[in-house]
């Protein structure tokens, strides 16, 4: 049975192992991140992980929810909702993600590895997930489907809409490929993708 831990020892191992697991699952993933591949840097058992986290999944949750705030501040609070109009919106809204996805690994992953967040919702009961609700994901399917019921989007599938901005937002995984030339190919995209989303009253 595992040896009980101080709140000093507590705090400091849990620390390790949300940083352990975040280097592990934006780097191998989430299935290819064992228990002992948490565990190891932090010097304790596999049985001790259960002290701090019901599964690798429990704690893939915890580090997108100390994230999420932060996020949600900088692409939905201060992008997705302080355009001007809708395209405006758009254009803020893929320029500030765009640029969470370059410099947040965690969110870069799930946006390249969307199966990564349906296995952990599978694993973890259903109020535990309820947490992840008020995300960037989330408002942006409310933003969708208001614009759109507004006439402000094109009348297409509300999920086809969302789909083509998260096809934009796959771009950073091909910046190296583009090299000298991917700030122009990510403004021109943004650019077009907007207007072409937008419908034709954006422009009266």
């Amino acid at each position: 049975m595992p040896s009980a831990f101080t709140a000093q020892e507590k705090a400091r191992i849990s620390e390790l192992l949300l940083d352990t697991g975040l280097r592990a699952f934006t780097t191998q993933g989430l299935r290819k991140t064992s228990i002992e591949d948490l565990v190891r840097p932090a010097g304790i058992a596999k049985s001790s992980f259960y002290l701090f986290f019901d599964s690798k999944e429990a704690l893939y949750l915890e580090l997108l929810l100390r994230q999420q705030k932060q996020v949600k501040s900088r692409v939905v609070d201060g992008a997705l909702l302080r355009g001007a109009d809708a395209r405006d919106s758009l254009r803020l809204f893929l320029r500030a993600t765009i640029e969470e996805l370059s410099t947040n690994p965690l969110y870069r992953r799930l946006m390249t590895h969307p199966e990564e967040l349906r296995a952990v919702a599978r694993r973890l009961d259903p109020h535990r997930m309820s947490a992840l609700e008020d995300n960037p994901v989330t408002a942006l399917d409310d933003f969708v489907e208001r614009h759109r019921a507004e006439g402000a989007l094109i009348d297409a599938d509300p999920a086809v809409i969302v789909g083509v901005l998260r096809a934009v937002l796959l771009l950073p995984a091909h910046e190296d490929e583009l090299g000298e030339h991917y700030p122009a190919v990510a403004d021109l995209l943004i650019d077009l993708v907007a207007a072409g989303l937008t419908s034709k009253q954006e422009e009266l």
